[in-house]
């Protein structure tokens, strides 16, 4: 056995096992990729807790987390990454009409196969996308779900130049949303409970940062769309009292629970509720590009693989600012 080294989850509700197990065997139209860095997303946490049932009963166990990664591929020496959309089928409605994050059949990094917790991963060659040499493996990682995710919500948005934007939760997702309104033209507006995030989306560009109390405040912002990244179902409830007429309601942060919007507002206002999930390979490659080309940065901090038990501890109090990367 060729062994290698990785984070391994046996039971949800469980710490992850750091041990060493033997490296993947890469079938027919896979590459062997030796992973350099995976950042660690808040849905790790959620998955490893059994807080969602559905992607749970997905889920397979014992399991490899981790759905950002960037790597190597060994057999050519190219630079690329894994995002949390491992495979889509090509040939269904969803796949053919440009939304192949919708496919039915499609199968989830660090869910459903093992992801990059680990030395080396296997990974469909359709799948994997090439790294812009403008980005070290550390930066582009946190991109290929957090990156994609906030850039794949503002473009569903129909987001013009000139526009405003409200960001709900500057954290991993919402810093690089800031950044991306900010380079697609928008004026932006950072809305947190924690001060030290207000200042930090002003730090990304944001032209206003406001408490998430000052409800009256972010009223009178008046955004024509409204981004919430966090998992907080008075965020969402704010967010639609703050729009504008006409305005959109980007839904990407996942409360355990679900969000109970009012009627009057909704459809008083004529509000656009829109749900967006991660992105397509395309979605992925205009991020990194976008990144590599303007200077969009995720505010990383790097671990060891050991450390992995720690970080979700840090996740689940909110105390990670940016994204924890770990460096293989």
């Amino acid at each position: 056995m060729v062994a290698m080294r990785a984070a391994i989850l046996r039971e949800f509700g469980k710490a992850l096992e750091i041990s060493d197990v033997a490296r993947p065997e890469v079938r027919e139209g896979e590459l062997l990729i030796r992973v350099e860095a995976c950042g660690v997303c808040h849905s790790d946490v959620h998955l490893a807790d059994g807080d969602w049932e559905a992607l749970s009963r997905a889920a397979k166990l014992p399991l490899i987390l981790g759905h950002e990664v960037a790597g190597v591929d060994v057999a050519s020496g190219a630079r690329v990454g894994v995002p949390w959309l491992r495979w889509s089928c090509g040939v269904c409605e969803y796949c053919l009409g440009g939304r192949e994050t919708l496919c039915l059949k499609q199968r989830i990094t660090g869910v459903m196969a093992d992801g990059g917790y680990a030395e080396y991963m296997a990974a469909p060659a359709s799948h994997a996308i090439a790294i812009p040499d403008g980005l070290s493996a550390v930066e582009a990682a946190p991109l290929f779900c957090a990156g994609v995710t906030a850039y794949k919500a503002l473009k569903s948005s129909g987001l013009r130049a000139g526009q405003r934007v409200a960001v709900f939760g500057i954290g991993g997702l919402g810093h690089l949303a800031v950044q991306i309104a900010k380079k697609m033209g928008a004026a932006v507006l950072g809305v947190d409970l924690d001060e030290g995030k207000l200042a930090f989306a002003k730090e990304c560009g944001a032209e206003e940062a406001m408490p998430a109390a000052e409800e009256k405040a972010s009223r009178k912002w008046a955004p024509d769309v409204a981004v919430v990244t966090t998992a907080s179902v008075a965020a969402y409830r704010t967010a639609l009292r703050a729009l504008k007429r006409g305005g959109t309601l980007m839904v990407v942060g996942m409360p355990k629970e679900d969000i109970a919007l009012s009627v009057v507002p909704l459809v008083g206002g004529e509000i656009r509720v829109i749900g967006s999930a991660v992105g397509t390979r395309e979605d992925c490659r205009e991020m990194l590009a976008l990144a590599a080309e303007s200077g969009v940065r995720c505010r990383t901090e790097t671990h060891r693989l050991e450390d992995v038990n720690d970080l979700f501890e840090r996740l689940r109090g909110g105390g990670i600012l940016g994204r924890a990367v770990l460096r293989l």
